[in-house]
């Protein structure tokens, strides 16, 4: 499915829905360059989990918990991993294997580790399109 957007506004509100459909133990990897607009996504994602803490993207922390929710949410930024190995030292399993929704940023430098049942999404610029639009992808 592709789906293009104008604004941030509407790069939200895709987001949005997606956490509106959510269940339970999903796994999404979200793909796209710095600035195309990931956190902007998660943010709607997260909205429509019910989160009305602020979302940030976690570059430093590798993962982001938030329980308040519908269900849990596990945000993840894997953009400064180093090596897999972090990833077993965070517990990584109980997340991607547990009763929440995990979005992935950089997920392509863990493919190794990725659940098969993992939905891709991945967002990119056209500036020949305009500034804020956005080409969403999402595949089962």
């Amino acid at each position: 499915m592709v789906i293009e957007t104008w604004s941030p506004e509407e790069t939200f509100a895709v987001g949005e829905q997606l956490g509106k459909e959510a269940k339970a133990g999903a796994v999404y990897t979200l793909n796209g360059d710095l600035g195309v607009g990931k956190t902007v996504f998660t943010q709607g994602v997260a909205k429509g989990l019910e989160i009305d803490e602020p979302v940030n993207s976690p570059t430093f922390t590798i993962v982001q918990v938030y329980e308040e929710g519908r269900m849990p949410f596990y945000h993840f930024d894997v953009y400064r991993i180093g090596d897999i190995e972090e990833m077993d030292e965070i517990g990584y399993e109980d997340y991607f294997y547990g009763e929440g929704l995990c979005i992935i940023e950089w997920a392509e430098l863990i493919l190794e580790i990725i659940p098969d049942h993992a939905r891709k999404i991945t967002i990119e610029k056209d500036l020949e399109k305009g500034f804020d639009y956005r080409r969403i992808t999402i595949e089962e």
